[in-house]
């Protein structure tokens, strides 16, 4: 698979509510993921207890939807909206941005750009 089917792939499955499975399928045992200027999360356990905390926080998705992509090499962008319900009652609306690097079919390092405030 190229790139791009490779990350239509992972954004069909997070559309889908398979962000997890494509976790599993699709990121590097070594991958990096960031949240803006945080420090970076290293390796694929770390990343999946992360993951898994945010995904068990949710109460209700209101609305989730990709608004745009593009690929420029080994990197792929996405920008993404939400509009999410957290258990503990906070509701947040958000527009990010996700970039991604892919090596051997599998994403190395991810990035999430957006605003806190």
């Amino acid at each position: 698979m190229d790139i791009k089917e490779l990350d239509d792939k992972l954004n069909q499955m997070i559309l889908t509510g398979q962000a997890m499975e494509a976790f599993e399928e699709l990121y590097a045992e070594d991958v990096v993921m960031q949240e803006n200027s945080e420090e970076p999360r290293v390796g694929k356990e770390f990343n999946r207890k992360f993951e898994q905390d945010f995904f068990s926080g949710v109460a209700e998705w209101h609305d989730g939807r990709m608004e745009g992509s593009a690929i420029n090499g080994d990197t792929s962008f996405s920008q993404w909206y939400m509009d999410i319900t957290f258990k503990n009652g906070m509701r947040m609306q958000s527009t990010q941005v996700a970039v991604r690097k892919w090596k051997d079919g599998k994403i190395a390092h991810e990035r999430f750009f957006y605003s806190k405030g």
